[in-house]
């Protein structure tokens, strides 16, 4: 439900706009003015939380757009708590899982949180964020604590969790240990004294426990915001490391923008906002631009991927790797630092339609045989038993439906997307 500007505080209207632009959703919206409203009078920040499990070493774009939010709350005054959740990850979080997550050694997280502060500061300014581990005050509770926590909530509120009741519902497995990770977080609230928590669509769950349990702690309650889930360069599947299709924001900046030319074009609008800090009045005058004629698709795309560049190397190195770009793609090289890597099983990818269909370029196998009949599909290197260029150019149906071989191929896939694919017997 979207608050009312007009019943807002008009000295606290232009801080809420701002700070819930681009948020999916704020809980409650009422309560988060107020807050605004009483911050600004006794001239106290709140304290915004974000947590983050150290469960992979990178952070991705699709990392970035929470922390992104967070840069703007410390631009109007707040104050960020950063939570690295090394406690946490050791358990692993089950938003949006339909399995139970691998368990993380103590040394996988510490070795993947070292790595966490040096690329969030990209992002955040350093003098204005608190940094605190949960292990500080998880790590020293009892067993007889954690019954109590745990005495805070039922099975019945638990299966409440989509996720959750999905699993009952298929009778897949669900441990104990699962239930307490939405306990552990939302006592992280109250340990930081959070005044709004922010996080994905995929954590409201996580986020209205810390709310309630705060309530049943006798203190004020958390706010919530959630923000949009950014969809990865197949433009099907949330931005995933473990899916191939992340950019990440430490990678060279000649890597992120050869990813960033690959994003599809119906997505590319969510990026301009969410990974690339566009307002939506110049997203309207980008679309306005392409509507009539006025700017080239190509030109929009080169845009976006020089304003991520941008963001994390600057000007030069975006207008450098612009240039390097159009040249590679002009003379035709494959470009063999930024392409996508990739492994996949042959018996998951017998023939090109099935390939691409793994690779998530196409959403179904019709659509891959319609790619590949346009020729928008390229073999630019294969293993040496040629299952591919030695059949005839002319048959693209045929071509659709050949069998490949175990080995390590270089594609070409619609105009800029670059991947090497080795299949595996």
């Amino acid at each position: 439900m979207k608050t009312d500007l007009n019943a807002i505080a008009p000295e606290i209207r232009e801080e809420f706009e701002a700070l819930a632009g681009s948020a999916v959703e704020v809980l409650p919206g009422a309560e988060f003015a107020a807050k605004l409203a009483k911050s600004r009078k006794d001239k106290k920040p709140l304290r915004i939380k974000y947590g983050a499990d150290p469960s992979a070493p990178d952070i991705h774009l699709g990392h970035s757009v929470p922390i992104r939010k967070l840069k703007q709350f410390q631009e109007w005054g707040h104050q960020v708590v950063f939570i690295i959740g090394d406690y946490t990850a050791r358990i692993g979080d089950p938003s949006g899982k339909n399995a139970a997550r691998p368990r993380l050694t103590k040394e996988d997280v510490d070795a993947n949180a070292k790595t966490y502060l040096d690329q969030i500061f990209r992002i955040l300014d350093k003098e204005k964020t608190e940094v605190v581990y949960n292990s500080e005050w998880l790590e020293k509770m009892s067993v007889t604590d954690t019954i109590e926590l745990m005495s805070k909530y039922t099975v019945s509120q638990m299966l409440e969790r989509e996720d959750f009741h999905n699993r009952f519902d298929k009778e897949s497995p669900i441990f104990i240990h699962e239930f307490i990770y939405p306990l552990l977080q939302g006592y992280d609230s109250i340990a930081v004294r959070a005044d709004l928590e922010l996080g994905g669509t995929d954590q409201k769950f996580n986020l209205l426990v810390g709310r309630e349990l705060q309530r049943q702690a006798g203190m004020s309650s958390q706010c919530i915001m959630t923000m949009p889930l950014l969809v990865g360069l197949d433009g099907a599947n949330k931005m995933s490391k473990s899916l191939g299709n992340y950019i990440g924001v430490s990678e060279p900046s000649q890597a992120m923008f050869g990813k960033a030319m690959s994003i599809p074009d119906e997505i590319m609008w969510d990026y301009y906002v969410l990974a690339a800090g566009a307002t939506p009045s110049e997203v309207e005058d980008l679309k306005t631009g392409l509507a009539n004629g006025s700017r080239h698709p190509r030109d929009l795309k080169e845009d976006l991927a020089k304003r991520i560049v941008t963001l994390y190397y600057g000007a030069d190195a975006a207008a450098r790797e612009a240039a390097d770009f159009r040249s590679r793609f002009t003379l035709g090289e494959f470009p063999e630092e930024t392409a996508e890597r990739v492994e996949l099983n042959l018996a998951d990818a017998t023939t090109p339609v099935k390939l691409l269909v793994q690779l998530g370029a196409v959403k179904s196998a019709r659509e891959a045989q319609r790619l590949v009949e346009q020729g928008a599909f390229k073999v630019i290197e294969e293993p040496d038993s040629k299952p591919i260029s030695s059949h005839p150019t002319d048959d693209k149906a045929g071509l659709a439906r050949v069998s490949l071989a175990a080995g390590v191929y270089k594609l070409k896939i619609g105009k800029t997307r670059f991947a090497v694919v080795t299949l595996k017997a």
